[in-house]
């Protein structure tokens, strides 16, 4: 496996992979991989010729600097996971190699056709035109067969499909297939995270009523109705010492706009465990 820092030497590889008509796989990543990761690199390893994970904590999709700051950086552990797994090149940037200064301080123009508007977008503006700027340039640079994202960021996940498939971004990206992989979470139900290494051991045990509320919500839709169940899973965790619900909005999975019926729907939620925000999500 090769440690790549360099769009030069990035497109080189690509282009020698490119001309014999080899297939490649791209996981974009922040680092501090865990299990969930790895799900992803497996596939994209298993459905390719050759497997690209790009490791580069993305500074314009951050509009908190102190989170920035703090986002766990382990490069060499990281390497070390991702040689076990198979990937064949890891995609490892500065910021100033991704961007150039103009970029850095340019907020990236992006039609989100209204997605950008709900959730996560409403709480961490301009946080989806760095996504998107991100994202796009891997996609340019790596020109990938298929690309795989997990489905606990799902609204990101929402936002990268209209990229590809609707916007006036598409025709970029040419056949470009986006893979859709389920939640990874650990045996108590806790859906794995980069930020879980941020909190204690019982910051942890605290956390795992979120996936369980969560999961007990579907039980409660069977008898209760869109805006109850919203209540009463945000009552249920905010009444947990230690947690701190920002959001939970049940949403059409298409639109992402909010919804009176359980069908095709999902539930986003974002709670603070202490300081550690964190995000999981339950399809109805």
């Amino acid at each position: 496996m090769q440690v790549l820092t360099t769009k030069e030497n990035l497109v080189r590889q690509v282009e020698a992979c490119l001309r014999q008509n080899k297939t490649i796989g791209l996981v974009p990543t922040m680092g501090a991989l865990h299990e969930g990761h790895a799900a992803l690199v497996r596939r994209s390893v298993s459905e390719n010729d050759v497997c690209v994970v790009s490791v580069f904590v993305n500074p314009t999709q951050f509009n908190n600097k102190e989170d920035l700051q703090k986002y766990p950086r382990t490069l060499e552990k990281d390497v070390e996971l991702l040689t076990q797994l198979g990937a064949h090149f890891v995609f490892a940037p500065s910021a100033e190699e991704m961007y150039s200064a103009e970029e850095m301080n340019t907020e990236f123009a992006f039609d989100f056709n209204g997605l950008d508007k709900v959730m996560e977008g409403k709480m961490r503006p301009g946080h989806f035109n760095g996504v998107v700027q991100v994202v796009s340039r891997l996609f340019e640079l790596v020109r990938p067969t298929r690309a795989y994202f997990g489905e606990k960021d799902f609204q990101q996940l929402a936002i990268i499909h209209h990229m590809v498939e609707r916007s006036s971004m598409k025709d970029n990206f040419g056949d470009l297939q986006i893979m859709d992989c389920p939640i990874v979470r650990e045996a108590s139900g806790l859906a794995l995270s980069s930020r879980n290494q941020r909190l204690s051991e019982e910051e942890k045990t605290i956390a795992l009523n979120i996936s369980k509320t969560l999961f007990a919500s579907l039980e409660w839709a069977k008898t209760a109705t869109v805006a109850e169940v919203e209540k009463r899973v945000i009552d249920t965790i905010n009444a947990v010492d230690g947690l701190e619900v920002e959001y939970y909005e049940i949403v059409d999975r298409t639109t992402l706009q909010p919804t009176t019926t359980f069908q095709n729907a999902i539930g986003c939620i974002t709670v603070y465990c202490g300081p550690v925000r964190l995000i999981d999500n339950i399809q109805y």
